[in-house]
């Protein structure tokens, strides 16, 4: 290929917005040439590699701007630690299909059992399948809201919450809320219905969600949208933060 049709074709490319193929032209060119590439294979294999590099951007811009703790995925949760979780429940919710139907999944049990990590988990699968994902615990918010609502803008902080296919939120049930607060919460989860997923995690049961929103009439209405589509997993084992802070005091009593 001629420096003239290489420079134009880097030209091109930057134009159409493919800087990946304006820097890696040489490389293409060089794996078609040892496999004797004819030009349809050709134009597949610089199509494939823009898309995947695409795909990647969308991928980690995505995970920037999700808030996520942590980009923690399923390979590294343990699931020997908890042998009462089936593993084939959690794997089932990770093929998204709940993501592709508008439904919710819930992560229930308490502190430390690892429900954060597999709702982070399952969101970055989701960011990976091209979802656009949030996290937020739930007290951040209600705060968030709270203060929108005070400053006249509460329509524009819902969008927050609303626009992503996937929200995460964590921790319900940490703090128990007023029932101007809870009506907030309400708003979000019955405007999301069926429009999109919501993943969240709870130390609570269902049955202490009166408690929770201090209404059980608005607790009602809140999980009769949350539950009418929704994968629920119990998760009742040790605590891992425990089983760490244990390891780490065993080592410290070793070397003492």
């Amino acid at each position: 290929m001629s420096e003239l049709v290489s420079t134009r074709i880097r030209s091109t490319a930057g134009k159409l917005g493919l800087p990946h193929l304006t820097e890696t032209l040489n490389e293409y060119i060089r794996r078609a040439d040892e496999g004797k590439m004819g030009y349809l294979d050709f134009i597949d294999l610089v199509l494939s590699e823009e898309l995947a590099v695409r795909d990647d951007r969308r991928f980690r811009q995505g995970l920037r701007l999700s808030r996520l703790p942590h980009h923690k995925t399923l390979d590294e949760y343990d699931f020997s630690f908890q042998p009462d979780l089936d593993p084939r429940k959690v794997k089932d919710l990770a093929t998204l299909s709940f993501v592709e139907a508008k439904a919710n999944a819930a992560l229930l049990g308490p502190p430390g059992v690892g429900k954060t990590h597999i709702a982070v988990a399952l969101a970055v699968a989701a960011c990976r399948a091209g979802y656009s994902i949030y996290f937020t615990s739930l007290d951040d918010m209600v705060r968030n809201l709270k203060a929108a609502e005070a400053a006249g803008r509460l329509l524009n902080k819902l969008g927050t919450y609303l626009r992503p296919g996937v929200l995460v939120v964590d921790e319900v049930g940490y703090q128990p809320l007023e029932r101007a607060e809870a009506n907030l919460v309400f708003q979000v989860i019955s405007k999301r219905y069926e429009k999109g997923s919501i993943i969240l995690t709870s130390n609570k049961t269902f049955s202490e969600w009166g408690q929770v929103f201090g209404d059980e009439v608005l607790a009602t209405a809140i999980l009769d949208r949350l539950l009418h589509h929704c994968d629920v997993i119990s998760i009742n084992g040790p605590s891992y933060r425990l089983k760490n802070r244990l390891m780490a005091i065993e080592r410290e009593n070793d070397v003492a």
